[in-house]
């Protein structure tokens, strides 16, 4: 791509967005968050953006923004501001305190005018309130200029080893054409599996691994070449200390199982709808979540380490997480997709204008 159009990432939490657009050639100026873990982990692998830790609510946070653009123009805002307030106020109550930080997404870029924007979200909103809160959403961007676009998507159609649905926005400023969402890049019998993501990475069997190490093989399939690229060093790899009945139960579940396979009167502590829960081997993964240790190895038997998470969710191995093991699961498990994003960064950039 000749031209580096230049991005803006709110609510950016560690950067799996980013770290899309960045594949598909875009230049990430900065990144703002309240998570101060997220963002050293941000800043550790976007080394050529800025990070700015703030409260996108609080009008100082966009004096601050100002700052550090410094007049540089801003093409393209993503991001994926919070939602919780609107299952609580419906779109009546659009403008409620508790919506603070969406409205802060729609003030953004009413600022900047970017050339575009995306939102992600939960599916969720989509039919929240019969759909009213994503008609609200759409009509405001409209009537700021946006030709809005929104869809449902799943990382496995774009080569992540995930199930992971996610409700995208797509807004093209002044533009007659409507945003079409790229194509899936796979049928469902062509998704890359759990193990053919994670299968080359140490089983830690006999160790609980270390935040550095090394492989133990060569990669296996396409999609570990993928991941692995040019690294040599292994990172986040290292497992939790799981209590000897835990090992134990879970070692009674099939390949893909959960607690219903269990013997009568075992796992009783935990009988919820993913309570001890196996990955499929030959399925791409459930989604991630933040470390709730609900989910475990398809073959193994302990949770998946931060770096098999950040693999099923498509980080490159040299995406190093930062902070305590409890920080760095939920900066994986909060994250966007990196493949899927790269997917919408490459087909929006046939929407964009060169305007220098």
């Amino acid at each position: 791509m000749e031209k580096k159009y230049t991005v803006l990432d709110l609510f950016c939490g560690c950067g799996g967005l980013s770290k899309g657009f960045e594949m598909a050639g875009y230049q990430i100026l900065l990144g703002v968050d309240f998570n101060e873990p997220a963002l050293r982990t941000y800043a550790h692998n976007h080394h050529g953006s800025r990070t700015l830790c703030g409260d996108l609510s609080a009008s100082e946070t966009f004096d601050a923004i100002d700052g550090i653009l410094d007049g540089k123009r801003i093409d393209v805002i993503i991001g994926g501001p919070p939602c919780q307030g609107f299952s609580l106020t419906g779109t009546r109550q659009f403008d409620d305190e508790r919506n603070k930080l969406y409205l802060a997404m729609i003030e953004t870029v009413r600022r900047y005018k970017p050339q575009a924007f995306l939102i992600e979200n939960v599916p969720g909103m989509a039919t929240l309130y019969k759909g009213e809160v994503r008609n609200e959403i759409v009509r405001r961007f409209t009537e700021m200029g946006y030709n809005v676009s929104s869809q449902i998507l799943c990382s496995a159609d774009y080569g992540v080893p995930q199930i992971r649905k996610r409700l995208v926005f797509i807004g093209l400023l002044n533009s007659e054409e409507s945003f079409q969402f790229p194509e899936p890049y796979l049928k469902p019998e062509e998704y890359v599996t759990c193990e053919q993501a994670i299968s080359d990475l140490p089983s830690l069997e006999h160790t609980l691994g270390d935040d550095v190490s090394s492989y133990e093989s060569g990669p296996l399939t396409e999609y570990q070449k993928l991941m692995r690229g040019a690294c040599e060093i292994l990172h986040n790899h290292k497992s939790i200390d799981h209590k000897q009945f835990v090992k134990d139960t879970i070692a009674l579940v099939p390949d893909g199982g959960n607690y219903k396979d269990l013997p009568e009167g075992v796992g009783e502590s935990r009988k919820f709808n993913m309570a001890w829960t196996r990955y499929a081997s030959n399925k791409p993964s459930r989604t991630i979540d933040t470390g709730h240790r609900n989910n475990f190895h398809y073959k193994w038997n302990r949770c998946p380490t931060v770096r098999e998470s950040a693999r099923l969710q498509s980080f490159p191995d040299d995406f190093v997480f930062l902070g305590n093991k409890g920080q760095q699961d939920r900066q994986v498990g909060n994250a966007v997709p990196c493949l899927m994003a790269k997917a919408i960064g490459v087909q929006l950039h046939k929407y964009l204008k060169n305007e220098e």
